[in-house]
């Protein structure tokens, strides 16, 4: 008789609370695909999730392009946006003028145009 068990190990994962929605950058790859995930990684037996390899899980901001993982206490740009965002840094300041370095100078003159021969 022969039996034959299958171990091994499952990672459940979904969105935090407050984080639903945010879509931040990617620091390894670059992209605009990271979401702040929390994981629950289980020790599966039969595929069968048994026991959880960590209590609290871990919360991460994960890219599903590169499928880079950095834990979300070290990202403080990604935990500014947690509710909408809004919080925390001055922001991009509104500017009511013209552009940065415009100082209200008439634009250049055109060129003349080339003459040949």
């Amino acid at each position: 008789m022969c039996f034959v068990f299958t171990c091994g190990e499952h990672t459940f994962r979904k969105e935090i609370e407050g984080y639903e929605g945010i879509t931040c950058q990617c620091h390894n790859c670059g992209n605009y695909s990271g979401k702040v995930i929390k994981s629950n990684p289980w020790f599966t037996f039969c595929f069968i999730p048994v026991l959880p390899l960590s209590i609290h899980g871990y919360q991460d901001v994960v890219c599903h392009i590169c499928n880079f993982a950095q834990p979300l206490e070290n990202r403080a740009d990604v935990q500014q946006m947690k509710g909408g965002g809004g919080g925390g840094g001055p922001g991009i300041p509104m500017q009511n003028g013209p552009p940065q370095g415009w100082q209200g100078q008439s634009p250049p003159p055109g060129q003349q145009p080339m003459r040949y021969g």
